[in-house]
């Protein structure tokens, strides 16, 4: 139990560390921290379908699991700051960049988790890994 505490701890705190300077170099480029929020959300949702897939073809240690999952892509990945993200973007004018926001986050999330989840099994299944 201390070993999964200490994995999902220490894999959280890489991934938020990641998170960080990943939006650093997001607001450099483009000067918003939106745009970051959502390379984050996306590009975690399909390391963690990876991580998924991949992982369903080993025998792996139950701390591994929890450290890369719940821990890095859990920490690398904010839904709280896609929450308020969606309310800064809604002026009262208008809704649309709001929902065009979620949209992408929601459905690329969901589709690049299916496709890491695919590529990620195809990967461990090329290693000689058995479905454990």
């Amino acid at each position: 139990m201390f070993k999964n505490i200490l994995a999902v701890a220490a894999g959280g705190a890489l991934g938020t560390l990641c998170r960080y300077f990943l939006n650093t170099q997001t607001l450099t480029f483009w000067h918003s921290s939106t745009i970051g929020t959502v390379l984050e959300n996306l590009s975690g949702s399909l390391l963690l379908g990876l991580v998924t897939g991949f992982l369903v073809h080993r025998q792996t240690k139950e701390w591994v699991k929890l450290g890369l999952g719940t821990g890095f892509c859990g920490g690398f990945t904010t839904m709280s700051t896609l929450a308020s993200d969606t309310l800064f973007l809604s002026p009262a004018h208008s809704m649309a960049p709001s929902v065009l926001y979620v949209a992408i986050s929601l459905f690329g999330g969901i589709a690049l988790a299916f496709a890491g989840i695919l590529l990620g099994e195809k990967w461990g299944r090329k290693e000689g890994g058995q479905p454990s």
